[in-house]
């Protein structure tokens, strides 16, 4: 199915900052897609092309993206095959020729490769995420959300330095059960922070977490204790963090007060020192997954705690879903975790290799959204063509992260009679990989037979 048109425009991100989004056309009709942007960014990332004209949205604007996918990249591309996701994709590399895509664009690469990967599923008949399991050769599986609830570091305007504190509703028995766990403690949350700290404590971030003014990174654990508590889920709810410390490390310190003008020299503290807090931290709550524990160059303090922590720690601005960042810390033993954000590499192949990568190491894989979202639902589709078993897409609130996971109910719809929900396989025995993987083996031959068995004929058992 040869592509048509190339069409891209700039809209605006749930932050209100410009991005890309393309419409590509084919005989079967119009396939869009729009990539998002982060806030705390790693310095290894691909290159997300601004305009730079602080005239015209504070220099954010896109407008040469857009200029270089409607000028270059389309008329390359006209004609091609949207089944041959690869072949795309490394044509749009060669377009480029730079090792960060600083000529054309992430932004604008994104796009379209996003784009063609939902035409080549139309073009095959099939769900998006049949067909991203059939580009990486993975088994289907649904994801435990990682529900970022509360709101600190670059995504919210309190003082915690800490950027995300997540609930995983890892005891649930479906997708739709988490959802409703993940709902329930977040309104909950909402209750305790209201009687703790006033009603406008209650306003929330970038990602739809709280944001209450707090500066105890301790504070915010013990408030995701009394609202998993009061909502009835202790036994069945796990936490995570985002630390995000590249954003707080500054001249080989980290200041966990870096949000306060006033310069507090006890609130800096070394690696070593921030390896024991979280040590701390793991011993006290039920902590079972850290994401971006130290700065992005900082593997030996990263090594120190993947090894002695027993927990799950995934690298973010660490990694940069870039194959050779995470042979780089596959060679030190980093970390034990991928998360995987699609804008940081740039293609939907790349994407593909980052998380073989890690899966072939017995990592884990947690598909991200960025704090810019938009109502693109691509990561859901992606996160279960994957196999990854873990999806972080902010708080079940505003509607930019409820879109992803909506469609994570609705795949499950489809697929519930032969689609195993990863529930407590997903992170919590990171130091017995090797048993997870039998299990979840065995856990999706049991549902397929199951599926096969008791599977009404229906136009969705079929696909598969």
């Amino acid at each position: 199915m040869p592509i048509q048109t190339i069409k891209a425009r700039e809209i605006l991100d749930s932050r209100g900052n410009p991005t890309v989004e393309v419409d590509l056309t084919t005989d079967l009709g119009l396939f869009r897609a729009a990539v998002p942007s982060g806030a705390s960014t790693g310095i290894y990332e691909a290159v997300e092309l601004r305009d730079g004209d602080k005239s015209r949205y504070l220099g954010k604007g896109v407008i040469n993206a857009v200029g270089n996918v409607n000028t270059v990249i389309a008329p390359a591309l006209i004609g091609m095959d949207v089944t041959d996701q690869t072949g795309i994709d490394k044509k749009m590399l060669q377009l480029d020729g730079t090792d960060n895509k600083g000529k054309l664009g992430a932004n604008a690469i994104l796009a379209v490769s996003l784009a063609v990967c939902k035409a080549g599923a139309a073009h095959k008949k099939v769900p998006l995420y049949k067909h991203i399991a059939d580009l990486s050769g993975r088994k289907m599986l649904l994801p435990v959300p990682s529900f970022n609830v509360i709101n600190g570091g670059k995504h919210a305007g309190n003082k915690l330095a800490m950027q995300e504190f997540m609930i995983l509703p890892v005891g649930a028995s479906s997708f739709s059960e988490a959802m409703r766990i993940g709902a329930e403690v977040y309104h909950n949350l909402k209750a305790v922070i209201k009687g703790k700290y006033g009603q406008d404590a209650c306003n929330v971030g970038d990602e739809g977490g709280f944001a209450p003014n707090i500066q105890d990174n301790r504070e915010a654990l013990e408030l995701l204790v009394e609202a998993v508590a009061k909502a009835g889920y202790t036994d069945k709810v796990k936490f995570g963090m985002d630390c995000a410390a590249s954003e707080f490390f500054i001249d080989g310190k980290y200041d966990l007060d870096f949000k306060n003008s006033a310069d507090h020299d006890a609130a800096k503290v070394s690696g070593a020192e921030l390896g024991d807090l979280y040590t701390s931290f793991v011993k006290d709550y039920p902590i079972v997954s850290i994401e971006d524990p130290f700065d992005q160059d900082d593997f030996a303090s990263y090594a120190a705690l993947t090894k002695n922590s027993g927990i799950q720690i995934v690298g973010d601005d660490l990694l940069v879903t870039n194959p050779k960042r995470i042979a780089m810390a596959q060679e030190q033993n980093a970390c034990n975790a991928l998360l995987l954000k699609v804008n940081q590499i740039g293609t939907v192949t790349e994407s593909i290799e980052a998380s073989t990568m890690s899966f072939a190491s017995e990592w884990g894989v947690m598909v991200s959204h960025r704090s810019g979202e938009t109502e693109d639902t691509f990561i859901a589709d992606l996160s279960v063509g994957l196999g990854a078993g873990q999806i972080k897409t902010g708080a079940p609130c505003r509607g930019e992260r409820l879109a992803k996971l909506n469609q994570l109910i609705r795949i499950e719809e489809e697929l519930v009679s032969h689609l195993v929900f990863m529930g407590t396989c997903s992170c919590v025995l990171v130091e017995s990989h090797g048993i997870v993987h039998i299990v979840i083996y065995l856990l999706i031959v049991v549902s397929l037979c199951v599926g096969l068995l008791f599977c009404r004929v229906t136009p969705q058992c079929t696909q598969e």
